[in-house]
């Protein structure tokens, strides 16, 4: 795996993932069994070094499992309205209560601007209220700085891994 860094991720993906699309998570157990569970929420720093997404505990016990054994992560983000997407991986993901200020305010964004994106696609609003519904001491926040990166977006790039974006100026 590449060494984790904040140049890994282009503005345009931070952005993309910053507004809050559509995060499917996944990890395995030692043994390389998959778990995998759609996210509630997500948020990400400015410059792309730590990502969080949070999870229903009740209904991700296995993924959150395998995540506190291995500390492996995947997570995709997808755009509903033009599949881009982006898959991030780390090795040292980090589970925690999902209770500071900052976690309530992630939630709040992501539910709104999902409501969007999926508004998009054609689907009312209660449909995404109820795909992301959860009691607010169940959720968990899992942060990770991403070590890999691959475009997953449909199409000939498609697996690619995205490479450490270095700034010539």
């Amino acid at each position: 795996m590449q060494k984790p860094t904040a140049d890994l991720l282009t503005p345009g993906l931070i952005a993309m993932i910053d507004k809050g699309v559509s995060v499917i998570v996944s990890s395995c157990s030692p043994a390389l069994k998959p778990s995998i569970m759609r996210a509630v929420a997500s948020a990400i720093s400015p410059g792309g070094g730590t990502v969080t997404v949070y999870l229903a505990r009740s209904q991700s016990r296995q993924l959150l499992q395998d995540i506190a054994t291995t500390g492996r992560i995947a997570a995709v983000f997808s755009e509903p309205s033009t599949h881009r997407t982006v898959q991030l991986k780390a090795r040292s993901a980090r589970v925690r209560p999902a209770s500071e200020p900052e976690d309530e305010a992630a939630l709040q964004a992501y539910g709104a601007s999902m409501e969007h994106e999926i508004a998009c696609v054609g689907y009312a609003a209660s449909f995404t209220r109820a795909m992301l519904a959860c009691q607010p001491g169940d959720v968990v926040a899992v942060s990770f700085e991403p070590e890999e990166a691959f475009d997953q977006t449909p199409g000939p790039k498609a697996g690619a891994a995205i490479t450490a974006q270095r700034s010539t100026s």
